[in-house]
């Protein structure tokens, strides 16, 4: 099964504001990837790329650098924000990639492989890697943290029953957490050498408005303002309210420090 999401105008603008780019993760990669050879790697794929933030960070790594996605609008946000000549932009679906076999170095999906059709997926990934070739498999937990001084168990609370009114609007296909499709799909690849890591928390300084911005690009807010736009205000305008009261503060562009929760696989092809 494969989804078409994030392909509104006013949704793509918020994610390319709010979500958080996984910077350190890219290292991790590359330091996984570092056996392969000495010299500059020659092409890297970033499949669901989304608006490209991603994608650019592979770029000082390797030759060349292609993003690729289904949804037009993303693509579009990709290609007006890209300065790096050695990457370039794809429309096209994650599990029929238009690469000659055995021709890439390194397969990325940052926080979309849960969408793809899997095996469909990892078969087509299979095809196209070189030998020794990598593929990487990385997303983040919807569960968020805040810290702010002594108020941080609060705020958890706080955002514990945001998530919570978020739950009935969810996408029955992810079930509780989009890590266990991650780690089947780990389970199903078949390859030799490869490392599952749990849980790698990514700190933020963001501020209260921005925490907002990024829960309202869940899938699952975006659904519930589809239904109710109203009631969606409302509940994000409660939120905020009370993370404000908890904090002791007046302004939602007082910063706090956010703790993204990611969970990634590393493979490589023998």
């Amino acid at each position: 099964m494969a989804f078409r999401l994030y392909e509104e105008n006013d949704h793509v603008a918020a994610y390319l504001q709010y979500r958080v780019t996984p910077c350190e993760l890219i290292q991790t990669i590359m330091e996984f990837m570092a056996p392969m050879v000495r010299s500059k790697f020659n092409l890297a794929v970033d499949v669901g790329c989304g608006n490209g933030k991603g994608t650019i960070l592979l770029a000082p790594f390797f030759n060349q650098v292609v993003g690729t996605d289904i949804s037009p609008a993303q693509l579009k946000v990709a290609q007006s924000n890209n300065l790096c000549q050695n990457v370039s932009y794809r429309q096209c679906p994650a599990e029929d990639l238009p690469f000659e076999s055995g021709q890439v170095d390194l397969i990325t999906a940052m926080t979309a492989a849960h969408w793809f059709d899997h095996p469909r997926f990892l078969k087509e990934a299979d095809r196209i890697l070189k030998p020794n070739g990598c593929l990487a498999l990385l997303s983040n937990t919807m569960d968020m943290e805040l810290e702010y001084g002594d108020t941080t168990t609060a705020l958890n609370n706080i955002c514990e029953e945001f998530y919570a009114a978020l739950v009935p609007f969810k996408n029955p296909y992810l079930g509780t957490s989009s890590s266990k499709i991650y780690l089947e799909m780990f389970d199903s690849c078949s390859y030799p050498e490869k490392y599952w890591n749990g849980c790698q928390k990514i700190h933020r300084n963001v501020t209260v408005n921005h925490f907002i911005g990024l829960v309202e690009t869940f899938t699952s807010y975006q659904k519930l303002k589809h239904q109710d736009a109203a009631e969606a205000k409302r509940l994000s305008d409660d939120v905020r309210k009370k993370l404000l009261g908890a904090m002791q503060v007046s302004s939602p562009d007082t910063e706090l420090t956010m703790v993204v929760k990611y969970f990634y696989m590393l493979a490589r092809k023998p």
